[in-house]
């Protein structure tokens, strides 16, 4: 395992060798309100909306005090929008309360944010912080579960089974890594294995690219 393991990794740095997030902000606070929004929407669409609510709403307290349905408003489009704001708005009250208004930078901490699972604290972490974590998201889950590095199918166990195999200096740019992929060719349908440059290495993607021919 852990040969192919390096192999898979030297194989991505090499393929995407310049990785970052790409959710657009500024600081820490954007980039963990646009990771709340990212919630089952697409990065892209994310970005449409971001730099009209930060020009609108750009501290905890303004968003605190910002009117429910006007930040419903704004964030429409990124689907969800009745939790979304109401996540946010709580989120951003206890950043006030027991932070002092300053995204914390430990898991656990972040972990207490209204709004914040173990994904959404990980891209704050590894993004804002620098702090190595692995990121779970559709993308990660899918290609790491073909790739035979997991068979399970919740995040939280897909997050410790790659955290034993994957040296810690390759956490966060693995799960950049696989993001990229997984938009580029390793989609959820119709896969283009034949062009993937993980084929050899990935159990599925031969299974696939037999069937494409």
């Amino acid at each position: 395992m852990q040969k192919r393991v390096a192999q898979i990794l030297a194989v991505l740095e090499e393929t995407y060798p310049q990785v970052k997030t790409q959710l657009v902000h500024e600081n820490a606070f954007e980039l963990l309100i646009a990771t709340i929004l990212s919630a089952q929407c697409t990065d892209r669409q994310v970005n449409m909306v971001t730099p009209g609510l930060f020009a609108r709403f750009s501290t905890p307290e303004e968003l605190v005090a910002a009117d429910l349905g006007e930040l419903e408003g704004l964030i429409r489009s990124t689907g969800f929008f009745h939790a979304k704001a109401r996540s946010i708005k709580r989120c951003c009250e206890k950043l006030l309360s027991d932070f002092n208004g300053t995204v914390p930078r430990t898991m656990d901490e972040l972990l207490s944010l209204p709004g914040v699972g173990r994904k959404t604290a990980n891209v704050v972490l590894n993004a804002a912080f620098g702090v190595p974590g692995v990121v779970v998201d559709t993308h990660v889950k899918r290609i790491s579960k073909r790739l035979g590095l997991t068979r399970s199918t919740d995040p939280e166990r897909i997050e410790y089974d790659l955290i034993k195999v994957l040296p810690e200096d390759s956490w966060i740019g693995f799960s950049l890594q696989l993001i990229y992929l997984g938009r580029e060719l390793c989609t959820a349908r119709s896969p283009k294995c034949l062009r993937c440059p993980l084929l050899s290495l990935c159990p599925q993607g031969k299974k696939e690219a037999s069937r494409q021919g």
